[in-house]
């Protein structure tokens, strides 16, 4: 699904802009983005499971985490 969802809506992300801002912003979220947010939700998914005991325990709090960051994003996204 990588490939047939997520990569298409993020170039179309980059469509609006000039060729320079393009270029730079691809290049801001590749080097920088992409691996800052997989570390980022790895790291409160650790946090979240040493602190309750298991996956399983932490599971209500990621959900909560995941609506909080969504929630945001969206509020981001419409200004």
């Amino acid at each position: 699904s990588k490939y047939s969802l997520f990569d298409p809506c993020k170039e179309m992300a980059f469509i609006p802009l000039d060729k320079d801002s393009k270029t730079k912003g691809k290049a801001a979220i590749d080097v920088v983005g992409n691996p800052v947010g997989k570390s980022g939700g790895a790291l409160i998914q650790q946090i979240l499971i040493f602190s309750v005991g298991s996956l399983a325990a932490a599971t209500p709090y990621l959900a909560v985490t995941l609506c909080m960051i969504v929630f945001f994003w969206i509020k981001a996204a419409n200004r």
